[in-house]
């Protein structure tokens, strides 16, 4: 098992940039997919982005291609999701996620250890 924590949310004014990471526990950090949801209020868990086990692959929703890059570093367990020009739409909570697969997924179901989350609030 992993234990997953997010930090780095906040709030930041629209056009600003934030940077998320997920420290994760366990010796096991890059046996995992690594992915990035959102939830927004009255909203279902979104995909955000997603990153391949040794890092070679990466995928993004098409809400923040361009604006978002995630990252990882097996050495430190850590996973990063740069984002840049926020909008006020990407106001959630972010979640890391880790799965116990090769393959990058987009559903929520696929993964299967989360974090609690980190409340990322961008004003217009």
């Amino acid at each position: 098992q992993v234990q997953l924590v997010e930090s780095g949310g906040g709030l930041v004014q629209a056009g600003g940039s934030l940077r998320l990471s997920c420290a994760a526990s366990g010796r096991t950090f890059a046996s995992y997919t690594m992915g990035w949801f959102r939830q927004a209020p009255g909203k279902e868990r979104e995909f955000v982005a997603a990153i391949s086990r040794n890092g070679a692959r990466t995928y993004y929703a098409d809400s923040v291609k361009g604006r978002a890059t995630i990252s990882r570093d097996n050495a430190k367990n850590t996973v990063y999701l740069q984002m840049n020009s926020l909008k006020p739409e990407d106001t959630a909570v972010y979640y890391c996620a880790a799965a116990n697969s090769a393959y990058i997924g987009i559903n929520p179901a696929e993964y299967d250890y989360w974090g609690q989350g980190t409340q990322v609030t961008v004003s217009s």
